[in-house]
């Protein structure tokens, strides 16, 4: 029985990592920085009438091969008038506790939050967390990052962003967040080293 659950476990892991829903009208698209194709999504989606604001969280951040978040935004034609912005998030709590007042100030009721694939199980924690009695409503959607979930295992990008993203998400519901959260998980992976 233990050998069953643990191969249970070991094949589910990173498919639990991975999270997304069907896109839906909102009011705002919250992106965050950190990984290739985000701004691209919204872009998308800002496109296809989703929404009609964007809002950049950690503005400045990594967005991709075109450069900041800032810069691939209007390079993809989102117009800078519908843009919305905040700098100071250094990790995901952060994005979340910051992009509240943002969207409180701007009489927002739904957002949609976009970000990579494996990283939407987390994100979803912490803006639930964050967003908690706000009544903004939520919609995660979650962009294709080149991490296989099915076989996490199989490659050494998939098996680090697993063992990542686990570490980071139990430091965040036992209450490390953003720089504290991420010196834990350096010492936890230097003890595998």
């Amino acid at each position: 029985m233990f050998a069953f659950f643990f191969l249970f476990l070991f094949f589910t892991v990173g498919r639990y990592l991975v999270f997304s829903q069907t896109p839906k009208n909102a009011d705002v698209i919250i992106v965050l920085s950190g990984g290739y194709n985000r701004v691209e999504t919204a872009s998308d989606l800002f496109k296809k009438d989703y929404a009609s604001f964007v809002v950049l969280s950690n503005v400045n951040g990594f967005a991709g091969s075109l450069g900041d978040m800032l810069t691939t935004a209007l390079s993809l034609e989102i117009p800078s008038d519908v843009i919305l912005s905040e700098n100071d998030a250094k990790s995901t709590y952060e994005n979340a506790k910051l992009t509240l007042p943002i969207l409180k100030d701007n009489n927002f009721s739904s957002a949609i939050v976009v970000s990579s694939d494996f990283h939407m199980r987390r994100v979803k924690f912490n803006f639930d967390r964050v967003y908690k009695n706000s009544g903004i409503e939520i919609t995660y959607i979650g962009v294709e990052s080149g991490y296989n979930s099915k076989s996490w295992w199989s490659n050494k990008y998939s098996r680090e962003t697993t063992f990542d993203e686990y570490v980071k998400l139990a430091g965040n519901i036992l209450g490390y967040n953003g720089p504290d959260a991420k010196k834990v998980l350096y010492q936890i992976k230097n003890w595998f080293r």
